[in-house]
């Protein structure tokens, strides 16, 4: 069975204890909250997502979305847990208060986005991708623009979209063929067709706000040509008010793995009314704000996907009872031992724990930097920020999504047949999970950003973001007699990590398909090691609070480190050794000899 419960004590503990603490009474200061208000807002979220949303997870993933004759109809219960999460103020939650929103930190909202993934991932993708269309409208839009719409979408009314992709181009957005007309009156006309536009239809809100992606005649090739406009399903007058139908429509839905209770659209405009935001032939600019927001929140799925089948696993590994003990029996009163007794069990069970709790941490010390950078007023500690933020991105979205999907295939295995078939629910989260290495930029594409754009970026200033940081951290606690489990590991891992950035840079000077071939391993690789610098933060802030601990909660912590310092970080070892063998037994592989052995 689907079971979960939030995990409210880590989040207390990343906020108290992991970030800085002055710097979240910060911004906490300025959003006008403190932690007791903070520590409130997280319980609510968290009652919402366990009592409304998690209950019709499994019942929408069987019903879907039904599509008729342009309509879309989303699955029983969720216009009621819609209209609760709107009533209660969640969409707006991060922000500003001039449109309607509560101006909450970041990191806060990353939580809630957690919660809602781990509950029901689907459902999430409505208010999540209204949170990426105000973040875009909000930074990029004339004033205009921003009053008439911000409103609406904050309060959760209206909700939004992306429109990128299209039939003969995914990635290469310079391909794409929508065209935006200019008109008199200062709209457009817009014309084309979009797929794999999630939540482009639907019965939740009464309005939906399309951000497209077009080129206007004789605009420069490639995405240089590429303008952003904002398209409504149905026109509002300049206060709000819904006018006339505007000419677009969903013409299908996908039938897909999972996410079944989101619709993903195919979208027709045909001269539709769209209005330009920000610059003309800007708007790859305009839509990578809102892209890079979604990644990050594709990050969030994934670790909200670890975290419910960890809690999932876990149950049933307590409850099934299989076998004795090797060692001494468990429960000699009972037929068999709980599974939880094997080691096998224990090993994958520790595996998801301690990687789903060091990714939280990563990801909220990012949003923590997204957060210091809206307020910063020293450019150079801004500049840290944002140099964080954008070296972390591609690792927070590919590594936290390729763990999602390990932890879900882990949670089916350990439930053995009855996580194979659906009355369990448990391959649901296999199939959930599965889209998250995909949309937004595949896992290998993000990989690719990390080596070819981000490595190089400023002559490497974005790295030293991360490896001052941490070589700082190791000089400082070289002696530290309670991380002696901790630091040489971490210091040998960074040290991999290290070398194999050189090796990499100078390889791609020669050959860019010598730095691409390796991509995805240097992504793992710094992911692991980034999270050995969490765990061993983690152990640090645990020992110190040895005193302070009835619950036993900051001893599980230094236990959890040590598995992921000792069984999971030498992955760097093996890592480093594959990228070091270079790229020629793929790259010069010959073409022919894909084929060998059958006949095509």
């Amino acid at each position: 069975m689907q079971v979960y419960k939030a995990p409210l004590k880590d989040y207390k503990f990343l906020i108290k204890d992991f970030l800085n603490s002055s710097t979240t009474d910060l911004i906490l200061n300025n959003s006008d909250i403190d932690q007791s208000d903070l520590e409130m807002i997280l319980d609510e979220a968290a009652k919402f997502c366990e009592e409304e949303l998690l209950p019709i997870n499994q019942s929408s993933d069987s019903e879907g979305c039904i599509f008729n004759k342009g309509k879309v109809a989303t699955p029983k219960g969720f216009i009621k847990a819609y209209k609760n999460f709107v009533e209660n103020g969640w969409q707006g939650i991060s922000v500003e208060k001039k449109y309607g929103g509560q101006n909450l930190p970041y990191f806060v909202n990353m939580f809630l986005d957690e919660m809602i993934s781990s509950a029901n991932m689907s459902f999430g993708l409505y208010p999540g991708l209204t949170s990426n269309a105000i973040d875009a409208i909000e930074k990029s839009a004339s004033n205009e623009i921003k009053d008439l719409y911000l409103p609406k979408l904050s309060t959760g009314e209206w909700t939004g979209t992306m429109n990128l992709t299209e039939p003969q181009c995914g990635t290469d957005l310079g391909l794409i063929k929508t065209m935006a007309s200019p008109q008199a009156n200062g709209s457009y006309k817009i014309t084309g067709t979009k797929i794999f536009i999630t939540c482009g239809e639907h019965d939740l809100s009464e309005n939906i706000i399309h951000l497209v992606l077009a080129k206007t005649p004789n605009s420069p090739e490639g995405i240089k040509g590429i303008s952003m406009f904002v398209v409504p399903k149905i026109i509002p007058d300049e206060e709000g008010n819904l006018g006339e139908k505007n000419s677009l429509e969903c013409s299908s839905i996908e039938k897909k793995m999972g996410i079944n209770a989101s619709p993903t659209c195919v979208m027709h405009y045909n001269e539709a009314k769209g209005w330009l935001v920000g610059d003309l032939h800007k708007g790859m600019k305009a839509m990578f704000i809102m892209m890079n927001g979604a990644r990050l929140m594709v990050g969030v799925q994934g670790l909200g996907m670890a975290e419910i089948s960890y809690q999932s696993a876990l149950y049933y590994a307590k409850e099934r009872l299989q076998g004795r003990s090797l060692k001494e029996t468990k429960n000699p009163d009972k037929p068999a031992d709980p599974i939880l007794v094997h080691p096998e069990i224990r090993k994958n069970l520790l595996k998801i724990k301690t990687l789903t709790e060091g990714i939280r941490g990563l990801m909220a010390w990012t949003g923590l930097q997204v957060d210091i950078s809206r307020i910063e007023k020293d450019k150079f500690k801004k500049q840290h920020s944002d140099d964080w933020i954008a070296l972390m991105t591609p690792i927070l979205k590919s590594f936290s999504t390729e763990v999602g999907c390990e932890a879900s295939s882990l949670a089916v295995q350990i439930y053995g047949g009855h996580g194979y078939i659906r009355d369990h629910g448990i391959e649901q989260l296999v199939r959930d999970a599965r889209i998250a290495p995909i949309y937004e930029g595949t896992n290998g594409i993000q990989a690719l950003d990390l080596v070819g754009r981000k490595m190089p970026m400023h002559t490497g200033r974005l790295l030293k973001s991360f490896f001052h940081v941490v070589k700082e951290y190791l000089e400082k606690n070289s002696f530290n007699y309670n991380l002696s489990e901790f630091i040489p590991p971490l210091a040998k891992s960074f040290g991999r990590l290290q070398q194999i950035t050189s090796f990499i840079a100078l390889k791609g000077l020669n050959d860019p398909d010598e730095a691409a071939g390796p991509a995805t391993d240097y992504l793992k690789m710094f992911s692991l090691v980034a999270i050995g610098y969490v765990w061993t933060q983690y152990a640090e802030i645990s020992y110190n609070k040895g005193k302070e601990d009835p619950e036993g909660f900051y001893k599980a912590k230094i236990e959890s480190g040590k598995y992921y310092m000792s069984k999971i970080l030498p992955e760097t070892g093996s890592l480093m050794s594959s990228i070091l063998s270079g790229a020629k037994y793929y790259n010069e592989f010959d073409d022919k000899y894909f084929d060998s052995g059958f006949a095509l």
